[in-house]
């Protein structure tokens, strides 16, 4: 696996959206931080937060959250508000040396920070590997190589084995939908929960779209023509969204003629393990994967 060459590609464009703003630092001769007791780091996201806990970075403020848990270390630390929303104020106060964010809120966040004239570090948090990436990066820029090294192994040792487990299994045709109450979206490879089917071994019927997620209509999808059709929820929210797509299942005349709809091969993931970001439980979603890729039990 060649995951060392991906990371290495991947630096030189992450130190260059770290240093975007800053006038007295530049990714030809800056290539990391000199971490002391006093850096203060910010943390804008649970992901984000589980990923400086593991390299073993304090932070001074870290997000407010229903869905997940907070690592212990920063029970202390200033809470700043919600993933989507942090509170720019509440930042601001703290004086931070860098703020560290998913990549998918960057051009949402980054005109927030530069506004208060923080730092600001995006994390791909779109798939594991981008996250490992992501941690490989951090690890180099904050002098934590060694911890990032350590995740790194230990990734490899895990998808090793999980992909020898499945290599010589068919490969189902997958479509992903990302509920929403009253509506959905079509989850392409980019996407986490795409990511996760990639994978586990499934075909993603939506591979190589731009975005994350797609509007695709009904007529297009049946072409595509799914073994199998999962679904997940956005923030929790899914009994609300799960409602909304098993009756447009039971009611739309379009999709009673998907194959996977006649078969019964549609399932709903839970959101705790099908998030929008990458997350050290990516191997227990896998595992929950397992059985509906390929009728295992």
């Amino acid at each position: 696996m060649k995951f060392r060459k991906i990371i290495v590609l991947s630096v030189s464009a992450l130190i260059l959206s770290v240093m975007s703003g800053c006038v007295d630092q530049h990714p030809e001769t800056q290539a990391t931080v000199n971490i002391t007791e006093n850096t203060r780091l910010v943390a804008t996201s649970p992901a984000t937060a589980d990923i400086t806990d593991r390299l073993n970075l304090d932070l001074v403020g870290v997000c407010d959250t229903n869905l997940s848990t907070i690592p212990e270390r920063y029970d202390d630390a200033v809470r700043v508000g919600l993933a989507m929303s942090p509170d720019s104020e509440i930042i601001a106060s703290l004086n931070p040396d860098w703020v560290l964010s998913p990549a998918s809120l960057k051009n949402d966040l980054q005109p927030k920070y530069a506004a208060i004239g923080t730092k600001s570090i995006f994390l791909n948090l779109e798939s594991v590997e981008g996250m490992y990436r992501s941690i490989d990066d951090l690890g180099q820029i904050f002098g934590r190589q060694e911890q990032a090294q350590a995740m790194i192994d230990e990734y490899q040792k895990f998808i090793e084995e999980y992909n020898q487990k499945n290599a010589d299994k068919t490969k189902p045709k997958v479509l992903v939908l990302m509920g929403f109450p009253g509506s959905y979206s079509v989850a392409t490879e980019n996407s986490y929960t795409g990511s996760l089917v990639r994978l586990a071994g499934g075909i993603n019927v939506y591979p190589d779209e731009s975005a994350d997620y797609i509007i695709a209509n009904t007529e297009d999808i049946i072409q595509k023509d799914p073994d199998i059709i999962v679904c997940t929820a956005h923030g929790g929210l899914d009994e609300q969204a799960y409602k909304h797509l098993k009756d447009d299942f039971a009611n739309n005349d379009t999709w009673k003629h998907f194959r996977a709809v006649e078969e019964n091969k549609v399932y709903y993931l839970p959101s705790s393990l099908f998030s929008m970001s990458a997350n050290f439980d990516y191997p227990e979603a896998l595992e929950y994967l397992q059985p509906i890729l390929y009728g295992e039990e």
